[in-house]
């Protein structure tokens, strides 16, 4: 049985003349342990699928299951990590992570609350930071503590939003780092959704593309077999690392011209017609 299993998810927005389909028959399945990347433009959907996964949002129709449980609402048993950090700025990164602890852990006493706080900013590298509020802290400081406050709550899957889109490249490259050092220490089921195809080769086990919108679908997988850990560098230079990026390239460009094409024939029709 898969980890986590979308069925036929539609997903729009507005009524009548208003309405915007967002999402189509989405079929997705993951397995535990599995980091999937859902790759694509921006404004195709992808906040919306990850939105609905952590029970933010309903579908219009279809199912989302969590070992086989159905997804209603937000949950423990899922993390999310956002691009823009939603960390509260008047409370310190300890108190940001203790936070999320003491509502997933209430059973626990004072002291191994403290003891998972601790050790989830030292998971992070943010130790030293601990008594820091947000404003104290770097960008890349910042979403340490949004990771490290998802992870504390210990998730069944953790749902990364373009976590490090709002990142400096440097910044960026050394969270990628850490989040797949994580991956590798824990074992977690990841979603991941991002627009860079690069960070996709670098972290997923698959590669899957998101069509343009409206009603976007879920393309054809690309399966990244590359050993790990993987290093960026390295990657630049390896060959199977360039076939698959190109894959999942040549898919979102082909649909963006075949959108274009559409739209331009669509257009040139209502002129023909008006003309008449």
């Amino acid at each position: 049985m898969a980890k986590l299993e979308l069925k036929g998810v539609c997903k729009g927005f507005g009524a009548g003349a208003q309405r915007r389909e967002i999402l189509s028959d989405i079929d997705l399945s993951i397995d535990d342990g599995e980091i999937v990347a859902v790759v694509g433009y921006s404004g195709v959907g992808k906040t919306t699928l990850i939105s609905l996964i952590a029970g933010l949002i309903a579908p219009d129709r279809g199912t989302i299951t969590l070992d086989g449980k159905p997804v209603t609402g937000p949950g423990r048993d899922r993390g999310i990590v956002f691009q823009n950090y939603a960390l509260l700025p008047w409370l310190t990164a300890y108190q940001n992570v203790a936070l999320a602890v003491d509502e997933a852990f209430p059973q626990l006493s004072a002291e191994q609350r403290k003891r998972r706080v601790d050790d989830t900013l030292s998971l992070v590298n943010l130790s030293a930071a601990h008594h820091k509020r947000p404003r104290e802290l770097s960008g890349g400081m910042r979403q340490r503590v949004s990771i490290a406050r998802a992870l504390a709550m210990d998730p069944e899957v953790l749902l990364l939003d373009e976590p490090f889109g709002a990142l400096d490249a440097l910044t960026r490259g050394t969270l990628q780092k850490e989040v797949e050092n994580i991956f590798r220490r824990q074992q977690k089921t990841m979603v991941m959704i991002t627009n860079d195809v690069d960070e996709a080769v670098l972290l997923a086990d698959r590669i899957i593309p998101l069509s343009l919108g409206p009603a976007a679908k879920l393309g054809p997988e690309v399966r990244v077999a590359l050993p790990r850990p993987r290093d960026k560098k390295t990657l630049a230079t390896n060959l199977e690392a360039k076939r698959l990026k190109v894959q999942v390239i040549d898919y979102l460009l082909g649909e963006a011209s075949e959108k274009r094409a559409a739209r331009q024939a669509s257009r040139a029709k209502k002129t023909v017609e008006q003309a008449v």
